[in-house]
């Protein structure tokens, strides 16, 4: 466990231990929330939202994260 500073622009640099046994690199994106009183900090799996798709529209991580939930949703359910 390593102690990290928070900055008055509210930015905490992640010490260089954790991005080597994570393999997190410059550009990646992390997902942060909240477990009670513990602040969880973990690498987004895959990089779906940046395949270049081409639907006549730009997909955004909301649409993404839906699709993925509804289709979760029916798997769960059995249709």
């Amino acid at each position: 466990m390593e102690e990290v500073k928070v900055t008055r622009n509210y930015q905490i640099t992640i010490p260089y231990d954790v991005r080597e046994k994570l393999g997190i690199k410059i550009g990646d994106k992390l997902v942060v929330y909240v477990e009670g009183d513990k602040i969880i900090i973990r690498k987004k799996s895959g990089n779906i939202a940046s395949l270049n798709l081409t639907l006549g529209k730009k997909i955004t991580d909301k649409e993404i994260n839906e699709a993925i939930n509804e289709a979760g949703e029916k798997i769960g359910s059995g249709s």
